[in-house]
């Protein structure tokens, strides 16, 4: 019996999703080279053949996961505008960072930067999104115009906003998601007068 793994169903969806959260919590528990599918789909509560039926291996499902995450981290960051709009950063409030709010609300997956024993590509993977979102989706404005290179600007931008988030799950999430986003709006004046967002 062939299975197309590339089909899509509510049920096959539940089933990543299962397996997906399964590897997350095994991950903290043991690290991710000694998870083996066994211990996977015992703490899914399924066997193995169903989880052959979706992924050849461990690693298939572990790039599933950092894929769905990361895409879902980018497709965020774009909600709370419309293609075009330019938005001034003494304006700027909690649902302007929408990303940060998805990263509160899957910090369950996003706790996983924490440990050495990691989701391959996660630690390389998640500040290189960042960048990718902010070199793609947003045109910034300097403060008075002040002519810099944009480029390195972006990526002073986007890997110090990297560096703020990875401190506070480091710190377990110890600020309230309102007041990190209020602290990272306060620094966001201090070098830029706004930005438009141009979409993906």
């Amino acid at each position: 019996m062939n299975i197309d793994k590339t089909a899509t169903s509510p049920r096959r969806d539940r089933t990543n999703e299962h397996l997906k959260s399964s590897l997350t919590k095994l991950i903290k528990e043991k690290g991710f080279h000694a998870v083996t599918v066994k211990d996977i789909v015992d703490h899914a509560a399924y066997n193995r053949s169903t989880f052959y039926a979706h992924y050849q291996d461990k690693f298939e499902l572990a790039e599933d996961l950092l894929a769905s995450m990361l895409q879902g981290l980018e497709a965020a960051v774009g909600q709370p505008y419309v293609t075009g709009q330019k938005v001034y950063t003494e304006k700027l409030n909690a649902p302007s960072f929408n990303i940060v709010a998805y990263i509160y609300e899957h910090r369950d997956f996003f706790e996983l930067i924490k440990y050495s024993d990691t989701l391959p590509g996660l630690l390389t993977e998640f500040p290189q999104t960042i960048l990718k979102i902010y070199q793609e989706q947003f045109v910034f404005e300097t403060i008075n115009n002040i002519p810099v290179n944009m480029d390195y600007f972006k990526r002073y931008t986007a890997y110090g906003f990297y560096g703020l988030v990875l401190n506070w799950i480091r710190h377990e999430f110890k600020e309230s998601k309102e007041t990190f986003i209020q602290e990272v709006i306060d620094l966001t004046k201090t070098h830029m007068y706004s930005f438009k967002y141009v979409g993906k």
